[in-house]
């Protein structure tokens, strides 16, 4: 379920997102916390294909994509066709 004031959005539209340099403000527990999903959600990605659910917050509002993790690294998530979210505006992962 999406949190309130949160749209859902197709990967697609990513690329043509605008991130603010500044990170989210969350808690260092919340940032452990994506931190392991992004190992768990990557690998489920890599070897069933697995969907999960990043919410961030781009320089308009708080979002959701639901898609496959290929890789991260400190700063970005990167997506299928190159796309990517930086790590330090993300919210949540959630993995089904």
């Amino acid at each position: 379920m999406l949190a309130p004031n949160t749209t859902l959005i197709p990967k697609e539209l990513i690329a043509g997102l605008r991130f603010p340099k500044q990170p989210v403000s969350i808690t260092e527990e919340q940032r452990k916390a994506i931190h392991v999903k992004l190992f768990e959600a990557t690998r489920l990605g890599n070897s069933e294909h697995g969907k999960c659910r990043i919410t961030f917050h781009d320089d308009e509002g708080m979002k959701a994509v639901e898609t496959t993790i290929w890789t991260f690294d400190p700063d970005n998530i990167v997506l299928k066709y190159g796309m990517v979210i930086p790590v330090a505006r993300v919210i949540s992962i959630e993995i089904p």
